[in-house]
């Protein structure tokens, strides 16, 4: 009998749905109504919960043991007044509804509810620390060999299409929160790793896949000039230019690249859908995982980008030294990236069944709903706190997206300038970043210790960048003190990003975590955009000291000085940091048991309708 009233009302409940259509701030509180009935029936009905409404069992995955009691505070006559007052055009659904409160005197009026987490988690955080690492790998693809590069295409730099691909971002980041907001993580996520599949494929043209008993190449330009002159007379202009193979030079026509007009659109599109990985970390983080494992998630899915970087090092510089090189090292991502694509779209889900995290917890029973990104970026730059850590983020990536550009030029500087060499320290830079922000993130995650150990990381900032630049007359060129300054300021400067995007975070709660971490990838990139020709500029400067004192008389060249002072003023405005950790506080809160009590009162729900 039982059972069979909870099948009834659970249907009168999804019909009642489907024929009002209510809008979803009515939805959003009908569900808490539903949530306030299950609560008051779970000692009848303990097979009522929802996914998200779970037995309290203990579970070895949410660390500390945490858990909410969600209590209805509504009487049940005046639920069933209010049942009568609101449905009384509905007599079906009337009827059951008041049918379903029949048994609900005794049973219990507390039910708990447990962070849990699950193992799909991991799933979810490679497909996405594997989409960052392609899009990054894209952005710097021709990094580590612009020389070959700039010959295929003469009158561009691989500089440009860096700064084309960051400005790019910069817009797309304005966009990413709504998006997320209207569709959902996993769509979302789907559709930006197809757009930068389409990317790939303008820059690369369609792969060749002979060795696999496939069919030969295809370029975008042979496929125009296989159509009749007619067709071509009546295309627009700006499509018959990005196809045109006459800006190709000789040797890259018979390499088979695409017109530069193609690489251009594609590197669009790549840098349109990276925001859609590197702003939804935290998202993710606070998603899926438990609070003591939310820094170290951020921290590897922000910073497996910097793996994108050192594979660019690693296989551009030994692929892209021509341009039958070039053509083939852009087939390859072009391949790897519909693979990752394509699994992506099979596996990456939504979200868990049930919260992660109290605070998760806290926010799904609240139901609140954000406003669009103008308006949440609006209230996040008036929160205590907030502008603190965006300025640490933005010098990390700023630093790091600088040396990683201009790779070449630190270590030729430095003494090192065979092209392995180039390509290994590079490599090692960008692996060191992802280390750091492992290690010290998983150290931020136990300790919640946000200010001290951001300080420290920006101190041996500044003095890890020193020898990027600086040359002592007397001693000369020292690559072994350069390679392992430029390991050291991996180490310490990249865990400043997922750190203080967790900061962020932490301060701003309940705010979305996408639209925190869209507003510190605009200031990121956009920042990074417009310092890059800055710093180019700066490369060739040099400032000497003590000219006139031989065994002191050294140089420091610009882009350093740059840098260093980058890191100084950030240091004197984090020093200032002094906010309330608002997620860190709800996930602490409620005593010994760690549980909390949430009061859902059916009646004003109801009321809201």
């Amino acid at each position: 009998m039982k059972n069979q009233q909870l099948n009834d009302y659970n249907k009168v409940s999804r019909k009642a749905v489907s024929l009002k259509q209510p809008s979803s701030c009515k939805r959003r509180a009908f569900s808490l109504a539903y949530i306030g009935i299950l609560a008051a029936n779970a000692a009848s009905f303990p097979s009522t919960a929802s996914a998200f409404v779970q037995p309290a069992t203990s579970s070895s995955n949410a660390s500390p043991m945490q858990r909410v009691i969600i209590r209805n505070t509504s009487p049940l006559t005046n639920r069933r007044q209010l049942m009568k007052k609101k449905h009384h055009n509905n007599p079906l659904l009337l009827t059951k509804l008041m049918a379903s409160t029949n048994e609900i005197e005794n049973s219990s009026n507390n039910y708990p509810l447990e962070p849990k987490t699950y193992p799909q988690r991991w799933v979810q955080l490679a497909y996405l620390s594997l989409l960052a690492l392609l899009s990054d790998w894209i952005c710097f693809s021709v990094a580590a060999s612009p020389d070959s590069f700039e010959h295929a295409y003469p009158g561009s730099s691989a500089a440009n299409l860096i700064d084309i691909f960051l400005f790019t971002n910069v817009v797309s980041c304005f966009l990413v929160t709504d998006v997320v907001a209207k569709f959902g993580l996993g769509k979302s996520i789907k559709g930006a790793a197809a757009l930068m599949s389409v990317g790939c494929l303008l820059r690369s043209g369609i792969p060749d896949l002979s060795w696999l008993g496939g069919s030969q190449i295809v370029h975008a330009a042979d496929i125009v000039q296989s159509v009749s002159q007619e067709v071509i007379d009546v295309l627009p202009d700006g499509i018959s230019d990005l196809v045109d193979s006459s800006t190709l030079t000789e040797a890259a026509r018979v390499a088979g690249l695409e017109p530069y007009g193609l690489i251009v659109l594609g590197t669009i599109f790549v840098g349109f859908a990276q925001p859609y990985f590197q702003c939804t970390p935290p998202m993710l983080s606070a998603t899926w995982f438990a609070s003591n494992e939310r820094a170290t998630a951020t921290a590897t899915a922000l910073n497996f980008n910097q793996i994108g970087i050192a594979v660019a090092f690693l296989v551009g510089g030994s692929m892209a030294n021509n341009e039958v090189g070039i053509h083939s090292y852009f087939g390859l991502i072009t391949l790897l990236c519909a693979v990752v694509t394509a699994g992506t779209i099979l596996q990456f889900q939504e979200k868990p069944p049930s919260p992660p995290s109290k605070s998760e917890i806290e926010k799904l029973i609240r139901g609140e709903k954000e406003p669009p990104f103008l308006e949440s970026a609006k209230k996040l730059f008036s929160t205590k706190g907030f502008s603190i850590p965006l300025a640490a983020f933005i010098c990390s990536i700023s630093i790091t997206n600088i040396v990683g550009t201009f790779i070449d030029e630190v270590m030729e500087r430095g003494g090192i300038t065979d092209q392995l060499g180039v390509d290994l320290a590079g490599a090692g830079f960008e692996l060191a970043i992802l280390l750091g922000g492992i290690v010290i993130g998983g150290y931020v995650d136990k300790t919640k210790q946000y200010k001290p150990v951001t300080l420290a990381c920006l101190l041996a900032t500044m003095f890890f960048v020193i020898p990027l630049g600086y040359t002592d007359h007397m001693i000369g060129a020292e690559p072994v003190l350069l390679v392992a300054a430029l390991f050291g300021l991996g180490l310490a400067c990249g865990p400043i990003q997922p750190i203080n995007a967790e900061l962020a975070v932490d301060v701003t709660y309940p705010c979305d975590e996408t639209a925190v971490e869209s507003v510190q990838q605009v200031g990121g990139n956009l920042v990074s955009a417009l310092v890059i020709p800055v710093a180019e500029w700066a490369l060739h400067q040099d400032y000497e000291f003590f000219k006139q004192i031989k065994p002191l008389d050294s140089d420091i060249r610009g882009d350093v000085v740059l840098l260093f002072t980058i890191a100084a003023v950030t240091i004197a405005y984090f020093s200032t940091f002094d906010a309330p950790l608002m997620r860190t506080a709800a996930d602490d809160d409620e005593g010994d048991d760690d549980s909390i009590v949430v009061d859902v009162d059916a009646s004003s729900v109801l009321m809201k309708r």
